[in-house]
């Protein structure tokens, strides 16, 4: 996959051999760390994502709030989880068939008035003090937005940021949504201090959506490149197949996935600022915004400095220091060192996450990055979402304090069972290095298989 430069200064570049785009693209300078923010494309991009991600988050530390407060079973906040992952689990295949047909801004644009609606019904029910039940089927059905539109978003950016400066904009990506992720949780802890704050932190987050449509009807609408294949199971499936031939790709998703699905600790953060740290509501908010703060930093390191030769290998340490960070975290009752625990923790998850979403949108072909994106999407969802059910489930049966300590103890198991299996993350290299498979020489493809 990440192939070493061997070729002469006279070889077409990774960039001359993508497929055409119907559309110009401005040149990329090249060794600037801010270009991304040059093209006008990009910042309406970034704002609309900004805003969607600021949103979500003040939502997520309300609604759990909301919950916790209500019934102060922890299971219920795996059930949380639940609700959200299931509808993307069954619905991010046909989403990235969509995505791979449809005008991908659009798609975006009408997931993300989903969202907006739901949270407007979020904000009603928890004004009237609704039964929590309300709360998951208004939240399940803002899942079948994200469901839907997650593949479109993620398959749109290389289509307005040229390809030899995708990794920059993936990192500076990263470093909108821990902004976003660190100011979000705060300002939804600080709403929260306030009276009636739950349902007054509800209706900034509809503001937000309001706003990040708004941004996004600036940004051009672009179909798929390439030819469009007819809508049958295979081409349901063909994401799927993509990434199971692809082994490298397939550890890396498969590390992630097993890494957060066991590690993470967000879920449970009303139990430990209720029960164990014994601070206010408005300390989720800053747990939260200090996991965000690590990710902020890694991600601005990932865009002054030289792309690392052995992305792989920083992967494998990365996920192995986000699991010794929540065992500290897990261990603590000191709100100081939580923060510190909690930043580490973001720091570590940022590098996962620019190696994992840099390989699967440069790997991918353009015609088939919404179905592959969706097969990512699935175990994103699978490990934030699904993780929190586990999170839930076992603080419900063990505790929180061994539901997090054992989930960190796992992920560095998962760390060494992964370098032993697929040997293809050693093997990865610069990401700045990756290109499209159907563009590699022959018999390269294969080599990447497997």
């Amino acid at each position: 996959m990440a192939l070493d430069d061997h070729s002469s200064s006279s070889a077409p570049s990774p960039a001359s051999r993508l497929p055409p785009s119907p559309f110009s693209l401005p040149e990329y300078p090249r060794g600037d760390p801010y270009a991304a923010w040059r093209l006008g494309n990009y910042r309406f991009y970034a704002t609309a994502w900004f805003l969607m991600t600021f949103g979500k988050q003040i939502e997520t530390v309300a609604v759990g709030v909301y919950i916790y407060g209500h019934t102060g079973n922890p299971l219920d906040l795996g059930w949380l989880g639940l609700v959200q992952a299931l509808p993307v689990i069954l619905l991010a295949i046909a989403g990235g068939q969509i995505a791979d047909r449809r005008d991908r801004r659009m798609v975006v644009v009408t997931t993300t008035a989903v969202t907006m609606l739901m949270s407007a019904g979020l904000t009603a029910a928890c004004w009237q003090h609704a039964s929590v039940g309300w709360l998951y089927l208004l939240l399940g059905i803002s899942a079948v937005g994200q469901a839907l539109g997650q593949p479109s978003r993620s398959a749109l950016l290389p289509q307005i940021v040229p390809a030899e400066g995708f990794a920059n904009a993936v990192a500076w990506n990263s470093s909108v949504f821990h902004v976003a992720s660190m100011t979000g949780p705060a300002v939804g802890g600080l709403l929260l201090d306030l009276e009636r704050g739950v349902p007054l932190a509800l209706a900034v987050v509809v503001a937000c959506r309001l706003l990040s449509l708004a941004a996004l009807a600036r940004v051009p609408s672009h179909r798929p490149n390439g030819r469009t294949s007819s809508i049958s199971l295979e081409s349901l499936m063909a994401g799927v197949r993509f990434v199971f031939q692809q082994k490298t790709l397939l550890a890396l998703i498969t590390l992630d996935l097993f890494a957060v699905l066991l590690g993470g600790a967000t879920y449970l953060l009303p139990v430990f600022q209720r029960d164990i740290l014994g601070a206010a509501p408005s300390a989720v908010g800053y747990l939260r915004s200090a996991e965000a703060a690590g990710a902020i930093a890694m991600a601005l390191l990932w865009t002054h400095l030289p792309p690392i030769p052995r992305a792989g290998r920083a992967m494998l340490w990365a996920v192995a220091g986000f699991g010794a960070a929540t065992i500290v975290f897990g261990f603590s009752r000191s709100l100081w060192l939580s923060l510190a625990a909690m930043f580490l923790v973001g720091a570590f998850d940022n590098v996962s996450v620019v190696v994992r979403h840099t390989v699967v949108q440069m790997l991918t072909p353009d015609a088939m990055r919404g179905r592959v994106s969706a097969v990512n999407g699935v175990f994103i969802v699978s490990s934030n979402d699904l993780g929190g059910l586990e999170s839930g489930v076992t603080a419900w049966l063990f505790g929180p304090i061994l539901s997090v300590v054992g989930g960190g103890i796992g992920t560095i198991l998962v760390v060494l069972g992964a370098a032993w299996k697929w040997p293809q993350i050693l093997a990865l290299g610069s990401l700045g290095d990756i290109r499209p498979v159907e563009e590699l020489p022959p018999g390269e493809n294969e080599h990447l298989a497997g």
